[in-house]
């Protein structure tokens, strides 16, 4: 059920390990969320181009953006947050020159409208 979007600087792509962040956070996130690591979906989408701060070079960007059916309390959100930006950085091998601003949104998804089937 989360739904899992992360932008991510063109300057990263060889430098972050997406598919290693993506499976440790699915592990990591399903006790903090009560949701089975087989439900987690997790997208990745590079930045066609950002601007950060002054643009004086030497800066790149991860924004991980995840869903989750309307429930969970603020801690849980807040604790999540914490696993996101934990495994991120691990995940991400540091480019001499380059800085690495990671950040995390969690949001609810309405249930109402929320549909999901397996073809």
């Amino acid at each position: 059920m989360p739904q899992i979007t992360v932008d991510y600087s063109p300057e990263l792509s060889r430098s972050f390990d997406r598919r290693g962040f993506a499976l440790a956070l699915h592990k990591a996130a399903g006790p903090v969320v009560g949701s089975e690591p087989a439900h987690f979906k997790t997208r990745f989408r590079p930045i066609d181009e950002c601007v950060i701060g002054e643009d004086t070079g030497g800066a790149a960007m991860v924004h991980v953006r995840v869903g989750l059916l309307t429930g969970r309390t603020t801690e849980a959100k807040q604790q999540l947050g914490a696993v996101v930006l934990e495994q991120a950085g691990q995940s991400i091998t540091p480019v001499p020159g380059l800085s690495v601003s990671v950040t995390v949104e969690v949001f609810d998804m309405d249930r109402e409208t929320y549909q999901r089937t397996s073809v």
